[in-house]
């Protein structure tokens, strides 16, 4: 399996529980992929390449038709993942610029439940070559419009589970897609973007974007120029609580040292995009003339900073009162 060094760690695990080995295709300068380095990584032995389009540094990748051919011409599938569908849905369809598989993020792109364990739920979407192979059972209507489970499928890889996984989720996701209808999910897409170019305009001279001058729903910045006042990006994100918003996603992608990926998504207004970017461009005075309120950072909390290594190493799942008083 073919995987871009921008992808989100996901990619390359879910490739090795399939059983496949993991091959890093490059980025360029530009932030997209380095044909040249998809080329090398090329062959016949390739099963599938997993993108996700636009990708993590929020460009769209331009390539991605003669990138879909070159992998089918070497009998190879392209993968797609959904995470980024929020900018170009009702714009642009996967399967017309050569996906031939997919699953959706519906926590990022329609409305369900995003934090705290879920309930998550990823729908898959395969082109028609593909379907015969999907699990069983499969939802369909019979001659009358009855609807019944399709458990007749030789050629299905059985079930993968023995339940029909979050149904309820599935259901508000179907419920916010025709509450929005075509013009309104592609509305939504517009707006992701609009609001994210609107950030990356006014963020950009005090928070270098290493890759795009414009970008879809998402940037990637970097906090590389605080590092002289012995500033990182987490005690930026840490000082961003004070000012009561959640940081945003650091240090990924990897490709982007010391990152801030900023996604505003649809929902926004421009006040609160003002708000943030204000709070944004004032840490990065504080960065530069008084560290030591960034380096302490949160201070308006009741908790500030956590061991996060014992927590990975030792985490307690379980709430215990008696260690509260």
């Amino acid at each position: 399996a073919l995987v871009p060094d921008s992808a989100h760690g996901t990619n390359p695990a879910s490739c090795t529980l399939a059983g496949l080995d993991v091959r890093e295709v490059k980025s360029a300068r530009n932030g997209l992929l380095d044909m040249k380095s998809f080329r090398e990584q090329l062959s016949d032995r390739v099963a599938v390449m997993m993108i996700t389009n636009p990708n993590t540094l929020g460009l769209f990748e331009r390539d991605v038709l003669t990138i879909a051919r070159e992998l089918h011409d070497h009998g190879a599938l392209l993968y797609l993942d959904g995470a980024n569908l929020n900018a170009i849905m009702g714009v642009a369809r996967p399967g017309d610029f050569g996906v031939d598989v997919m699953h959706l993020n519906l926590h990022k792109t329609f409305g369900t439940p995003h934090g705290g364990g879920g309930p998550g739920a990823g729908p898959i979407a395969v082109k028609d070559a593909l379907a015969p192979y999907l699990p069983t059972p499969v939802a369909r209507r019979d001659a009358a419009g009855r609807a019944f489970l399709d458990d007749d499928r030789p050629e299905s890889i059985g079930k993968v589970r023995s339940f029909y996984g979050n149904v309820g989720v599935m259901v508000r996701a179907y419920a916010y897609i025709r509450a929005l209808g075509a013009e309104g999910i592609r509305e939504a897409a517009e707006r992701a973007v609009l609001n994210a170019n609107y950030l990356l305009r006014k963020l950009a001279p005090r928070y270098p974007v290493p890759y795009g001058e414009r970008c879809m729903h998402e940037f990637v910045a970097t906090g590389e120029p605080f590092l002289e006042h012995g500033v990182k990006t987490l005690d930026i994100a840490k000082r961003l609580i004070d000012y009561g918003m959640h940081p945003p996603t650091i240090y990924f992608p990897l490709i982007v040292r010391e990152a801030l990926m900023i996604e505003p998504t649809e929902t926004e207004s421009r006040e609160t995009l003002d708000r943030f970017a204000d709070a944004m461009l004032k840490i990065a005075e504080e960065a530069e003339r008084s560290p030591e309120i960034l380096l302490s950072a949160p201070n308006t909390t009741e908790f500030s900073r956590f061991d996060e290594v014992a927590a990975g190493r030792k985490p307690r799942l379980r709430f215990e009162p008696s260690r509260l008083f």
